[in-house]
C-alpha cells in the first residue's frame, strides 16, 4: 500500500512540475490566465500540490514560505466564562 501511495504521490507531483514549466506553451491550461482574478488559481494549486509532495518525501520548503515572526507569537489566552447565568 504505501508503494502505491509513494507512487501516486510522485506521480501528482511530477505533473504539477511539469505544468508549472509549463511545457505546453500555455496551450494546455486548465483556467486561462487572462480571466481576472481565477486566472492563476490552477497555478496556486499546482504549486501547493508540489509543496505537498515534496513535503511528503521529507524536503519540507514550507517554512521558507513563513513569516520570521510567526514562532514568537504567545499562546491565546483562554478565560472561564460562565454562561449558565
Amino acid at each position: 500500500m504505501k508503494l502505491i501511495r509513494d507512487l501516486l504521490v510522485l506521480a501528482s507531483g511530477i505533473l504539477s512540475a511539469l505544468y508549472l514549466l509549463n511545457i505546453s506553451f500555455g496551450v494546455a491550461e486548465f483556467i486561462p490566465d487572462n480571466i481576472p482574478i481565477f486566472g492563476n488559481l490552477d497555478e496556486a494549486a499546482a504549486t501547493a500540490l508540489l509543496i505537498n509532495c515534496l513535503a511528503y518525501f521529507g524536503l519540507d520548503i514550507g517554512h521558507f514560505l513563513k513569516r520570521k515572526g510567526d514562532g514568537n507569537k504567545p499562546a491565546p489566552k483562554t478565560h472561564d466564562i460562565d454562561v449558565t447565568k
